[in-house]
């Protein structure tokens, strides 16, 4: 018999839950969480554009998801238990440098947002 169809509650309900496991077993999200807490910060107090806040609410979001996804991918290798097989070695590798490019990404966003205006407060570029 077939699993009875989930309704929409139950299903963010998943979702949250994914989130919340995410969180809560991978250290990355420790570096991850303060420097997005940081950005929203910085880019309150110099008083971004719509535009600009779009450019840093994507690049958090994209490091976000992509750290969620590399944990989704680490969950199910764990569980198929072929590890260290060279093919789910590959795939947690590539899942893993998923996350570093979002996070350069993220990186060069934030440099083109807050670098004029750090190096301006600084008094090293007007």
């Amino acid at each position: 018999m077939p699993p009875p169809p989930r309704t929409w509650i139950g299903k963010f309900a998943d979702s949250f839950r994914g989130l919340f496991h995410a969180v809560s077993t991978q250290s990355s999200f420790a570096a991850h969480l303060p420097v997005a807490a940081l950005a929203v910060a910085a880019g309150a107090w110099f008083g971004l554009s719509a535009g600009e806040w779009c450019l840093v609410v994507v690049a958090i979001g994209g490091v976000l998801a992509a750290e969620v996804f590399n944990t989704a991918l680490e969950d199910l290798a764990r569980a198929v238990g072929t590890y260290p097989d060279p093919g789910v070695r590959d795939a947690l590798d590539a899942a893993s440098a998923g996350v570093l490019v979002a996070v350069g990404t993220a990186i060069l966003v934030g440099l083109v947002i807050f670098g004029p205006r750090v190096l301006a407060l600084v008094g090293i570029c007007d």
